[in-house]
């Protein structure tokens, strides 16, 4: 079963390492017997990912990217191992996605003459009347 991102894209799962683990938090007798909760690691590095994809997903500021390049994926919200698995993947999923665009370039972009003229004027304005509040020479 193989993990689609988009059309041109997917990973096999041999490259996705999924462990069940004992969820944290309150949940009574079951929590402690239950390995519900879903610990998702993907190794970027050595994934089957575009060359340019893969260094947008390193370069952005997500914390649970380690310093080796591995995102981690905690999913313990629901109840069940199955539906914490789909969420963990689903998770991933996201974070690659976000990834595929590359962001747009920025066009600097220059006041108008109006503009200056104006911010001229209204420093002007603000000067003349904070020398007014200067002392009194009579």
């Amino acid at each position: 079963m193989a993990l689609f991102i988009s059309k041109s894209i997917s990973l096999g799962d041999y490259e996705i390492d999924l462990q069940a683990i004992r969820a944290q938090g309150a949940g009574g007798q079951n929590v402690n017997k239950v390995a519900s909760a879903i610990h998702l690691r993907f190794d970027i590095t050595h994934s089957s990912l575009p060359k340019e994809v893969k260094q947008r997903l390193l370069n952005s500021n997500d914390s649970r990217i380690t310093t080796e390049g591995v995102l981690v994926i905690k999913a313990q919200s629901h109840r069940t191992q199955d539906r914490n698995r789909d969420d963990a993947l689903k998770r991933l999923r996201q974070a690659i996605q976000r990834c595929l665009k590359a962001p747009k370039k920025r066009i600097p972009t220059k006041p108008s003459k109006a503009a200056k003229r104006r911010r001229l004027e209204n420093k002007k304005q603000n000067a003349q009347k904070k020398s007014l509040r200067g002392k009194v020479d009579y």
